[in-house]
């Protein structure tokens, strides 16, 4: 590590606060030279989806995340219009609500939020409100699973203030989502039970037609906004899945777009060099050997940026983690990402990074500003925000003292230019090193095939509770009469017995355990 080194590697784009650090990631310039034959081709690919190419082809869709924050680039009149009339018209809706035009049918004005999700349709509202929305107009709550005790648990919190001013945003692209449906029904049934009309709280955000489309209407929800096929889920933040949520708590959602538009103007120029996203992919692909041999550990020194590494990993994960590339060979690729926030991971896994197992490298987010207005003094001539400065740098220096490899993006502070400048950053890295990988990053086969195994599994659980008698059966026997699996059986009917659907007698062992009603 030397001044010489960092001077000569940092990239910065100055108009926009942002750098770039590779100093410590030891790419030498004959990597760069190797890459060549990629890096072009990963412009030349980028370029095309931003045309309208089917950059998806197992779904036969474009990709258009990126036409969101500059409308102008869409291909098709059609397609701008997609784009600029939901966002008037959520910049509307949401000024109403502001303003008391809508109100709850009580007639008092809507005073928080709940939004119904999972994925891309909760992880990016949840980024976009613990980063940016802490003065929020309406506090923002989620249901994010389908775990009954944590729906209870937030309803109980809802109720604090009434659900009867609480209103509820519902996102599912098709409808069909299970724990989406399933937290729009525990939510419909706790409306109901406090003697409200659930549909007039409730507003979705799902595709044009599809099952939640018509139960909107059946319901007579307040509003509907559209999601578009040629977005994915985890690159929706930008789009109405992000921008509703957003704008409903009061956030610049004009900024928001305008900082995602500045990365991807500096992003889209097709110089190596000079390209913040495609540094980032290459330094990936340098220090994981392209195949995802080492792990990404995202340490954001700010407390807003908590849930980044968290958004990050879908984003990542789910868009690189695939068996097959473009040419149908089995390549299992995918770079795993985890990460919490520094400095307190100073005292959490830093210790393992530094001494232990060599398996990932680091990835420092800094914000240079520490806080609005004066600080005070811990220690003489010294504020928190020093030390949180002098835990970052000498965290960096530590790991690569070790030998271990990191890279440093800093920002000035942490507003909504500044978050869609990063996520327009990463989701631009994610389509590179896809590229230069040469996979698709837009599909999900795993995903859907996890959806499949869960529909069999309830399937099974249906056959299972049908068959539970006032007399003992062991797993075996029941799996016999219907056909399945015993083991399958077993954790069916160790579940009914946990909520009170069967009774248990534990046997000396799992196959000696006897069920009954």
């Amino acid at each position: 590590m030397s001044w010489k080194t960092y001077d000569s590697s940092l990239l910065r784009y100055p108009q926009l606060g942002f750098s770039l650090d590779l100093s410590l990631m030891d790419i030498g310039a004959e990597f760069y030279t190797g890459m060549e034959p990629e890096i072009t081709k990963a412009f030349a690919d980028i370029a095309a989806l931003e045309a309208g190419a089917i950059a998806n082809p197992d779904e036969g869709r474009m990709v258009g995340h990126y036409w969101l924050r500059n409308p102008d680039l869409a291909p098709t009149p059609e397609l701008k219009q997609a784009i600029t009339g939901p966002l008037a018209d959520l910049k509307a809706f949401a000024a109403k609500v502001h303003a008391g035009g809508v109100k709850a049918p009580n007639g008092k004005p809507f005073a928080q939020l709940l939004l119904i999700g999972i994925g891309g349709s909760a992880l990016g509202p949840q980024l976009v409100a613990e980063a940016v929305g802490q003065n929020a107009k309406l506090p923002i709550f989620f249901f994010d699973n389908t775990d009954p005790a944590g729906m209870d648990a937030v309803i109980a919190k809802l109720k604090t203030t009434g659900l009867d001013r609480t209103l509820v945003l519902v996102i599912s692209k098709s409808g069909g989502t299970p724990e989406t449906r399933n937290g729009m029904l525990e939510a419909k049934a706790a409306w109901e039970s406090a003697g409200l009309d659930f549909g007039q709280h409730t507003v979705a955000v799902t595709g044009v037609g599809s099952k939640l489309d018509q139960f909107a209407t059946q319901q007579n929800f307040i509003a509907r906004f559209p999601m578009e096929d040629w977005v994915g889920g985890r690159t929706s933040v930008l789009s109405t899945v992000g921008l509703v949520p957003a704008a409903l708590q009061g956030i610049d959602i004009g900024q928001l777009l305008e900082g995602a538009a500045a990365m991807d103007a500096e992003t889209r120029k097709p110089n190596m060099k000079t390209n913040a996203a495609m540094q980032l992919a290459l330094a990936w692909h340098h220090a994981s050997n392209g195949k995802g041999e080492k792990d990404m550990v995202v340490l954001p020194y700010k407390d807003s940026l908590v849930l980044f590494s968290k958004y990050l990993q879908q984003l990542i994960m789910e868009s690189l983690g695939k068996e097959l590339d473009l040419d149908g060979n089995v390549v299992h690729q995918g770079l795993a990402v985890y990460g919490n926030k520094g400095s307190t991971d100073q005292h959490a896994y830093i210790q393992q990074l530094r001494d232990g197992v060599n398996n990932f490298f680091a990835c420092f987010i800094e914000v240079r500003k520490g806080r609005d207005g004066a600080s005070i003094e811990v220690d003489p001539r010294t504020t928190s925000a020093d030390y949180l400065q002098g835990f970052f740098r000498g965290t960096r220096k530590a790991l690569h003292a070790a030998g271990r490899k990191s890279l440093t993006i800093s920002i000035p502070e942490v507003t909504p230019f500044q978050l869609g400048l990063l996520i327009a950053l990463f989701e631009r890295a994610v389509s590179f090193y896809a590229s230069l990988v040469n996979i698709n990053a837009y599909h999900q086969p795993g995903v859907e095939a996890g959806k499949k195994a869960a529909g069999t599994f309830l399937e099974t659980l249906n056959s299972v509770r049908a068959k539970i008698t006032p007399t003992p059966q062991t797993a075996d026997q029941i799996a016999a009469a219907i056909s399945a699996d015993p083991e399958d059986v077993y954790h069916c009917l160790t579940h009914l017995a946990a909520n009170g659907a069967a009774v248990a007698k534990p046997g000396a062992s799992p196959a000696a355990d006897t069920f009954a009603c």
